[in-house]
């Protein structure tokens, strides 16, 4: 029997959305501490963290290198453990999207996401069709026997997007996925990443280093501090969508945030 997992539709509203939080915490962590090492190699990367996303949110992670932003997704990922405290995913099905594509070269963009497919049970009869369905949705249709070095960077990345979906996740974590990236291509990649959003109704948990890019996709923003990784500050983002990056809104709070940001740099360089 064909599971009704699959079938979730693709297109859900053509209507550009308002922040959602009203379904009730997706991803719940509670007084989480992560260390690392012994002796005079033992790193705190985080300490006692405390964090709910929402379901349907799209949450950005900002903070100085090292702060423990990449840990935290590894948690919430279930690939570690934490030292101390709980994260709850409440059974939900979690999917990372990483910086590089990671689509395997030996195959093409359609073998790439009919293999999250298979891995998923999904018969093969039903795959074929699910492919396409899932390459047009992220503006690669037609391209599906490329292999990754045909594809440009922005390709690619839309690639492992694509993958990402074929996984069918309620949640799905991003550790700067468009960094090496170039600004325009960036900027096409999060009207992409919005509508898709959008459309299939995903939880995000998005790390950047880019406040403006954090201003401009997320429902909230939390600044991380460092030495240890913890909540500094949370930011409501309660501007309207579709948003751009030349808003004055957006650059408006962005620097705002670039100061917060900046000032917990510079305590860690002196």
């Amino acid at each position: 029997m064909t599971s009704t997992r699959f079938l979730r539709p693709l297109t859900r509203s053509s209507t550009p959305r308002e922040p959602v939080r009203s379904g009730g915490p997706a991803v719940t962590i509670t007084g989480v501490s992560k260390e690392f090492g012994a002796g005079d190699q033992h790193t705190v990367a985080l300490h006692d963290v405390d964090m709910t996303v929402h379901e349907g949110e799209f949450l950005c992670l900002v903070g100085a290198s090292g702060c423990g932003k990449s840990t935290l997704l590894n948690l919430v990922a279930g690939l570690d453990v934490p030292s101390a405290g709980s994260v709850d995913v409440g059974g939900r099905k979690v999917a990372f999207m990483f910086q590089e594509s990671a689509l395997f070269p030996w195959l093409t963009l359609h073998q790439n996401v009919d293999l999250a497919l298979k891995l998923q049970g999904m018969p093969r009869a039903e795959r074929g069709p699910r492919v396409d369905e899932l390459l047009a949705m992220v503006r690669l249709g037609g391209r599906g026997n490329r292999r990754p070095h045909e594809l440009s960077g922005g390709m690619r990345q839309r690639g492992a997007l694509a993958r990402v979906l074929a996984q069918d996740a309620d949640v799905v974590l991003m550790d700067e996925p468009f960094a090496a990236l170039d600004a325009m291509t960036r900027d096409n990649m999060h009207d992409e990443l919005e509508r898709i959003w959008t459309e299939v109704g995903l939880t995000v948990v998005f790390v950047t280093h880019n406040v403006r890019e954090a201003v401009r996709l997320g429902d909230r923003t939390i600044l991380m501090e460092s030495g240890p990784g913890r909540v500094k500050r949370e930011y409501n983002i309660n501007l309207p969508r579709p948003r751009h990056h030349e808003d004055v809104a957006v650059a408006e709070m962005s620097g705002r945030l670039t100061e917060e940001l900046k000032a917990e740099v510079a305590r860690h360089v002196r």
